[in-house]
């Protein structure tokens, strides 16, 4: 299930706080890389994990959040568990790597 992009940190933070898990997308609009990636990291969430959330994050509107969250580079993939960021994954994103990485939590929670 896809959430409303967050605009402020507080948001994201009630995001995390309301959801027993959520994956965050945070990325531009220009990043070419992201128009690719995204598509299939929906798919894959929706197909193999469909406890999480999935929520995109635009950083051109959003600046707040990939500053109080150190985020440098795009894409990247933050997956909370229970209010707690588990997982990060930036720039160079390995399908597989990921999936693996969230199953073994998913498994544990649900």
């Amino acid at each position: 299930m896809n959430i409303e992009s967050p605009t402020s940190f507080e948001n994201f933070l009630e995001i995390t706080k309301s959801n027993k898990a959520v994956c965050f997308y945070l990325s531009t609009r220009e990043c070419n890389v992201c128009k690719v990636l995204k598509p299939k990291v929906i798919e894959m969430i929706e197909s193999d994990f469909t406890e999480i959330n999935f929520c995109y994050v635009d950083l051109n509107e959003a600046k707040e959040i990939s500053g109080q969250l150190s985020v440098f580079s795009v894409p990247t993939i933050l997956v909370y568990f229970e209010s707690k960021e588990t997982i990060r994954v930036s720039r160079n994103v390995h399908l597989e790597e990921l999936r693996d990485q969230i199953e073994r939590y998913y498994k544990m929670i649900f």
